[in-house]
């Protein structure tokens, strides 16, 4: 019989091709990681490493393969059978990207921590695509996301309709976008959207966040093109704020599996977050 901490310390390593950093990830001594590979190889019966350099076997390979989906699987079933159990005690994982939580999630969660004590809320800070693959893994039990596109495993309940806007002092000639980088889905919908402002040549000044796209809108250095419910009220009077009405909306929304079990824990905290949504479309 496989054991099941075996097969995520073998996957683990698998990923970082590492056995110090695989150690680290998984809390654990170097010694004991190595003994969890030499106890699943002898249980096998097949070498599923080569050390120097370090690869799969082939039979590695296809041993990951499996692993990776019964954890997931396991995983799943475990998340089902908490929410079941309308559980009083343990994590919901939450996925989302930093301009969601800051300006969505933050009071929704005080109320959350009022009204469900025993439960730690668990909130991983990364893009709408790797969010959407976290719960597709089950690594997350629910995601919020922009501009999810549907696709199975994944199910998606749109909460809002996205506008946009530029912040600065207007669109003059050759303008300096100030933009978020390549790898988010908000970038994407921007290129796609940029011919409609007609401009004949511009600049594009990348940052990494929406909210260092405001600051440096405010100070100055150009026109950042935002989702309107990232403008907050302490923005700077003086700052123009041009809405782009030929800019499609796009839906923000959360993401959950397929047939996934809703807690009456995680249907409370959607409620609130809807509220909060609500709350910041009339501040707007």
């Amino acid at each position: 019989m496989l054991d099941i901490h075996w097969l995520n310390t073998f996957v683990t390593l698998a990923k970082l091709e590492h056995f110090g950093k695989t150690a680290i990830k998984l809390h654990m001594t170097q010694p004991n990681v190595s003994l969890h590979i030499k106890q699943l190889e002898k249980s096998t019966h097949v070498k599923l490493i080569e050390r120097n350099p370090f690869r799969l076997t082939q039979a590695g390979a296809r041993l990951l393969q499996s692993a990776q989906n019964t954890l997931m699987e396991l995983q799943t079933c475990q998340a089902d059978l908490n929410a079941i159990n309308d559980l009083s005690q343990g994590t919901l994982t939450l996925a989302a990207s930093d301009i969601i939580s800051r300006l969505l999630l933050i009071s929704p969660f005080q109320s959350f921590k009022k009204e469900y004590p025993g439960i730690d809320l668990s909130l991983l800070n990364t893009t709408s695509a790797q969010a959407a693959d976290l719960v597709k893994s089950a690594k997350a039990d629910l995601g919020f996301v922009i501009a999810q596109k549907e696709s199975q495993p994944l199910h998606f309940t749109e909460l809002h309709q996205v506008k946009w806007c530029a912040l600065g002092n207007g669109l003059k000639e050759e303008p300096t976008l100030i933009l978020l980088g390549h790898d988010t889905r908000t970038r994407d919908l921007i290129d796609l959207a940029l011919p409609s402002l007609q401009l004949p040549s511009y600049r594009v000044m990348e940052v990494g966040s929406v909210d260092a796209q405001i600051d440096w809108a405010e100070a100055g250095f150009g026109v950042a093109i935002v989702p309107a419910f990232s403008l907050h009220p302490k923005l700077n009077l003086q700052t123009t704020i041009t809405p782009l009405p030929d800019f499609p909306t796009t839906s923000l929304g959360y993401i959950v599996r397929q047939n996934q079990v809703l807690s009456r824990a995680i249907k409370q905290l959607l409620h609130w977050v809807a509220e909060e949504i609500q709350r910041s479309q009339h501040r707007a």
